[in-house]
């Protein structure tokens, strides 16, 4: 018997549900395939990758070209909550291209809001908020999904650290970082 990966919700202590936006992917996973991956977290990362979120990638060489769904089909906002599902595996490197999309102000609260509660993706996503509200305060997406799942329990630990979701900002060439912005 092969045991099965790990999810995210294993990591968090947290339960999983049927997800209609899961079967939704997996729909468009089929009708806009990626040549080589292997799973829908590859897919989703490629979709991210294609939307213009780089700061995680795979590597794709032996791939043709990829036409992801258009965003009418699936909204950067929809694949944000799509990512920060607990049923995901367990990677997160994945959840800095969901912060990528948001930082950029590439989505809709509105939908966030109602897609993240739909698919109980709010307390990953206040998670990441209180994490990137370290390096930019005044950041006005991210302080409403803060101000939106804010009630939700924060974890023991950070799913992410903050310096995961930014970037150094260096001063002279010297390596030691005086400030850091958020990877956009």
């Amino acid at each position: 018997m092969r045991k099965s990966a790990p999810l995210l919700a294993n990591r968090l202590g947290v339960t999983t549900h049927v997800s209609p936006l899961r079967f939704r992917l997996t729909a468009l996973q089929r009708q806009y395939p990626s040549a080589d991956a292997a799973c829908l977290e590859d897919w989703l990362i490629d979709v991210a990758n294609a939307r213009g979120a780089r700061i995680v990638s795979r590597d794709v060489s032996k791939a043709g070209t990829f036409s992801p769904p258009p965003e009418d089909a699936l909204s950067n906002s929809e694949l944000v909550v799509a990512i920060c599902q607990p049923q995901c595996l367990d990677r997160p490197h994945m959840l800095r291209l969901a912060a990528q999309l948001i930082s950029r102000k590439a989505v809709r609260v509105s939908e966030i809001e109602l897609a993240a509660r739909r698919e109980r993706a709010g307390r990953v996503l206040a998670e990441l908020a209180r994490q990137v509200l370290k390096v930019e305060p005044d950041h006005e997406v991210w302080r409403a999904i803060l101000d939106t799942f804010g009630e939700e329990h924060a974890f023991r630990e950070p799913i992410l650290h903050w310096t995961r979701l930014a970037e150094p900002v260096m001063r002279n060439g010297r390596c030691n970082a005086s400030e850091w912005r958020l990877v956009r």
